[in-house]
């Protein structure tokens, strides 16, 4: 008797387990991808051509008036690039102010322009709400201070945080969008004389056109101090990742070495 065979099992192919994918959800939106690219560019513009227009003049005063016959409230340590301006150096640098301040006025109302589009679609979309106001438990002292001091500890942001923004961030962001810029426009349209008389108070709250000049030299300084970090941070974070995710609004995969 012969043995009988049993019939070969018929293989179903399984489907393979589907690898998680690494794309994380847009962190930036395209306007804000593309307005930080425009305020980016120009506040470059406007930081070379005010380097240029400081050197004309590089002395500063308090008040209405201020010429090399008035005292000064303080002066930068660099030579001028007018022979008239007495600043201990034997030689005069090439005066570059003309493009300057055409570079200057052309920069400052595009980063103006950019911005007002920018704010507005914050307030409208949600974002200043949603991605730079602190809520919960990040609306808190102890919060605050832990994310302090993790940074004076040079530690690399985590994997969550790729995605959002921490408490100490949110605030500078803010700080810097409705403080900072604004009171740096305000100084600026304050040294225009035809901006002032349409518009007198515009200087007068300042105490005068010189204080306007001192006003912005510093609030300048400060936006570039905080450009300054915000690169080296961003350094710190993963160059690479943080860059393309301002240029796609992703960031794929883990944070890389700086």
């Amino acid at each position: 008797m012969g043995v009988m065979q049993s019939a070969p099992e018929e293989l179903v192919p399984v489907p393979a387990p589907h690898s998680p994918s690494t794309a994380q959800p847009p962190r930036h939106t395209a306007l804000v991808r593309a307005t930080h690219w425009i305020i980016a560019l120009s506040f470059l513009a406007l930081l070379l051509s005010g380097i240029e227009i400081v050197i004309s003049h590089p002395r500063f005063y308090w008040g209405e008036n201020g010429n090399v016959l008035t005292p000064v409230l303080f002066k930068l340590p660099i030579p001028s690039s007018r022979s008239l301006v007495p600043t201990g150096y034997g030689y005069v640098l090439p005066d570059q102010n003309g493009w300057s301040r055409y570079l200057h006025f052309q920069s400052a109302w595009l980063v103006v322009l950019t911005g007002l589009v920018y704010v507005a679609a914050g307030f409208v979309s949600g974002h200043f709400r949603k991605d730079l106001l602190p809520s919960g438990e990040d609306a808190s002292w102890r919060a605050l201070w832990r994310t302090i001091a993790s940074h004076l500890r040079f530690e690399r942001p985590s994997a969550a945080e790729a995605s959002s923004y921490n408490v100490l961030q949110r605030l500078t962001y803010l700080f810097v969008i409705f403080a900072l810029f604004p009171l740096v426009i305000w100084t600026g349209l304050a040294m225009s004389p035809a901006f002032t008389s349409a518009f007198p108070a515009s200087v007068t709250l300042l105490g005068g056109r010189q204080s306007a000049r001192t006003i912005h030299f510093f609030v300048a300084m400060s936006l570039l101090l905080f450009l300054l970090v915000h690169v080296g941070m961003v350094w710190f974070a993963g160059f690479r990742s943080r860059t393309r995710s301002m240029i796609t609004g992703r960031i794929e995969g883990p944070l890389e070495d700086a």
